[in-house]
């Protein structure tokens, strides 16, 4: 064979290799290329999309200036919308691109491979709705269907709860979870939750106290909570209070529960009159004995403990203090308790006098 046909025959063998490999050449470098961004980027993925619509989102956000090789590399590792996790993702600088696309890769645990939990704090809810409205700020879920979910009767049975105790599960505090918990999810999360958080010590005070259950402790924290919001050091007080008179068959008689029957209508009214105690409503601790059907807020989890850990004491009365700290003054005979009271509306009157 001749010099010449030799050469030719390499060059073929090359211009061959050439033609199959570059493709993959360009590939691997194409998957080595890094994001744009500066700064790390959180991206959300909120809903089932293919790769051209989920280049364009990476390119208005910042992370890619052209999508090309993006669109290549996501081909190759074949990323669809039915592999393609949805969730929250942080995007740091210089992320090469099969990098980024493996972490959006659904994996078998149902998230991404590179998805982040969020932080989900609720506190100082007063209702279910009220929560749901907090959680679908940083959740992906719908505030509205988890309302619906948590109402449902098969959801009550599952639980063990019935409408008025289903905020009891619900323990505040700060939580994370993958941006696209459901609500099925979400609330199986708050009912794990809940069984961590009465552990068997706490179970042991609940009958030491006179009650029956966690919802009738919670139930009873929310009116402590309510009529003290600001001094912790008086919610054992109160809870002691308010054992005392269930002990003794006394009406509760707390204002907060009574407002709670009058929804939104009271707020802003500094004056409470009897015709607003009037209402008939099972809420309503001036008119029906014991604790209400259910919590009245969802309370923090220190004020539970308060209750759990209630002051022994003989309090069956109690009076807001004639001055803005927020305290009261406890007592245990109706005489005291009377006195008390018009001093504080004589301080009130002369207050709202001031404009």
């Amino acid at each position: 064979m001749s010099g010449k046909v030799r050469l030719g025959i390499g060059l073929g063998i090359l211009i061959i290799g050439l033609a199959v490999g570059y493709p993959k050449i360009a590939l691997y470098l194409s998957s080595r290329k890094t994001t744009v961004n500066t700064s790390t980027v959180a991206f959300y993925i909120k809903h089932k999309q293919g790769i051209d619509e989920l280049a364009e989102a990476l390119k208005q956000a910042g992370v890619l200036d052209n999508v090309s090789d993006f669109k290549a590399v996501a081909a190759y590792k074949g990323l669809d919308k039915e592999n393609i996790a949805l969730g929250k993702y942080n995007i740091e600088t210089g992320t090469q691109l099969r990098t980024l696309l493996n972490g959006f890769r659904l994996n078998d645990a149902g998230n991404g491979n590179g998805e982040v939990e969020v932080q989900v704090t609720f506190n100082n809810c007063r209702d279910l709705r009220d929560l749901a409205g907090k959680v679908s700020d940083v959740l992906m879920l719908d505030s509205a269907k988890l309302v619906a979910f948590l109402n449902d009767d098969q959801t009550l049975t599952t639980y063990g709860f019935n409408a008025a105790q289903m905020p009891a599960m619900f323990i505040p505090n700060t939580y994370n979870m993958y941006y696209d918990t459901d609500e099925k999810a979400f609330v199986k999360r708050m009912a794990d939750e809940f069984k961590s958080f009465w552990t068997d010590e706490r179970k042991s005070k609940i009958k030491a106290i006179g009650l029956k259950g966690p919802s009738e402790v919670v139930t009873l924290a929310s009116v402590v909570y309510s009529e003290q919001n600001k001094v912790a050091s008086e919610w054992p007080i109160i809870a002691g209070l308010y054992l005392n008179r269930i002990e003794q068959g006394i009406k509760l008689q707390s204002d907060p529960t009574f407002k709670f029957c009058w929804g939104d209508q009271l707020n802003g009214v500094q004056r409470l009159l009897n015709v607003h105690r009037d209402i008939d409503c099972p809420y309503n601790t001036y008119k029906v004995n014991g604790l209400p059907p259910g919590p009245i807020c969802i309370p923090p989890s220190q004020v539970i403990e308060a209750v759990l850990n209630r002051d022994k004491n003989d309090y069956i009365f109690m009076m807001a203090k004639p001055d803005y700290s927020g305290l009261h003054d406890f007592t245990k005979e109706y005489k005291d308790h009377q006195r008390l009271a018009t001093i504080y509306q004589s301080w009130l009157a002369k207050e709202l006098a001031k404009g």
